[in-house]
């Protein structure tokens, strides 16, 4: 999986860059544009609008609660696999925890729908109608606040060398797709990494790339390329590849409340 989700961004970028080195190369003379002032307005793709899961790998850990102790695929340590194998979704029902498999780490791995949105010009909104979450990334600075389970992330628009020229910050990155969101989540409350108990800690990173891919018939794309660092419960990182698909409008969109199972 790892390896997997390497070669899917690599490609990616890839033709991104073939994309960059031609614009740049069309790119006026002696303009001197200054780059957009917002991070709304310096979107180098457009990731709003409704999207939905494509579960194309990891069927039996993604479209339905995994079996107590299957840990399977995960570098969990010692700790790690404890907490697993005493998962008890009973108790957590009896704790009001039902949403620790719905924090950000967890989140993006469940089946469902995202709707994308900006909610002001320097933060982006994604809604997940599975559990009801709200993620927000602050491209600016993000107020201080307690952790819980969506975490405080930082967002920042990555371009690649050449990509950013004279004729993007005239006509608008977005128009050329030439770059990824990158989201850095930290403060979480410890959660599931795995709806079957698997933990994560307080101490974990979370790192995202979205990557929007356009398919000549007209089809989008995003692949999310995650890295979960945690020093407390994982004995090296863990990357994940997932996939989502744009969808017309919100026809299917259904929030529903956290479970256990």
């Amino acid at each position: 999986m790892t390896r997997f989700a390497f070669v899917l961004r690599s490609t990616v970028l890839g033709l991104v860059c073939v994309t960059a080195a031609h614009l740049s190369a069309q790119a006026p003379a002696g303009r001197g544009a200054a780059p957009p002032k917002t991070a709304k307005a310096g979107a180098p793709v457009d990731l709003t609008g409704y999207w939905t899961s494509q579960i194309t790998g990891d069927w039996r850990f993604r479209m339905a609660t995994p079996p107590k102790g299957d840990v399977s695929g995960l570098p969990l340590n010692v700790a790690g696999r404890a907490i697993a194998n005493a998962w008890d979704p009973a108790k957590d029902e009896a704790a009001g925890e039902q949403c620790k498999r719905y924090g950000a780490p967890g989140l993006m791995r469940l089946p469902g729908r995202l709707h994308i949105t900006w909610q002001d010009d320097e933060t982006l909104k994604l809604e997940m109608d599975n559990g009801t979450q709200t993620r927000l990334f602050h491209f600016g600075a993000a107020q201080a606040q307690s952790a819980d389970w969506q975490g405080v992330s930082r967002a920042s628009w990555e371009f690649l060398p050449g990509a950013v020229t004279e004729t993007l910050a005239e006509r608008g990155a977005a128009e050329y797709g030439v770059g990824s969101l990158k989201v850095v989540t930290t403060n979480l409350r410890p959660g599931y990494l795995r709806p079957n108990g698997v933990p994560y800690s307080d101490k974990t990173v979370l790192t995202e790339y979205f990557d929007r891919v356009q398919e000549p018939n007209g089809d989008a794309y995003f692949i999310l390329t995650t890295t979960v660092e945690d020093p407390t419960y994982l004995t090296q990182p863990v990357m994940i590849s997932t996939h989502f698909k744009k969808l017309a409008d919100a026809k299917g969109w259904n929030p529903s409340g956290c479970t256990t199972q």
